[in-house]
């Protein structure tokens, strides 16, 4: 079978979601490899903040919210700042046709930044969605921001320094000490 054309190809509308703690650090989770759509783990960085595709009809903040739940039980957030561009990534040329369903080329996500006001036991990635969901994460960890562009996926690494810039003033400013 050929390989895709990646400019024939069309970008996968998701959400991205970085969720601060008091300390002004963001929720990241471990990708379990097996339930990888884009074998990031395989890659060398299974670490990756909660994300995933917007369904049709639905408004990219409900999916946030949604998503979030779906991957992490976390419903205690509070909207701080919504990223005010579009940031994508590509694929890696050994994905494209086989990640993301072999259907996209990467990803156009739409992130939002939310401060976490629950308390941590509300945290579950083993039996996310009080059970209901599969779960896509097998650890996670409080990390700061502005360490995040190092230990995703390469491929992932300058989506993530734009969301480093756009949300680079909220540590600051949701940090308690």
């Amino acid at each position: 079978m050929p390989k895709p054309i990646r400019e024939n190809m069309p970008y996968r509308d998701c959400v991205g979601v970085a969720v601060f703690n008091r300390r002004g650090q963001v929720f990241i989770g471990r990708r379990k490899p097996e339930d990888d759509p884009e074998d990031s783990s395989e890659m060398g960085a299974p670490w990756q903040m909660p994300q995933g595709g917007i369904d049709k009809g639905e408004a990219p903040l409900e999916t946030a919210h949604r998503e979030l739940f779906e991957e992490t039980s976390i419903r205690s957030v509070r909207l701080i700042a919504e990223a005010p561009e579009w940031i994508y990534y590509d694929l890696p040329d050994e994905a494209l046709g086989v990640a993301l369903k072999g259907k996209y080329r990467g990803q156009r996500q739409r992130w939002f930044a939310f401060l976490f006001t629950g308390d941590e036991a509300e945290i579950n990635v083993l039996e996310p969605g009080q059970g209901q969901h599969p779960a896509e994460f097998n650890a996670w960890r409080w990390e700061e921001l502005k360490r995040m562009p190092d230990i995703v996926v390469e491929f992932k690494h300058d989506a993530y320094e734009q969301v480093v810039a756009a949300f680079a003033d909220i540590p600051e400013q949701v940090s308690d000490g």
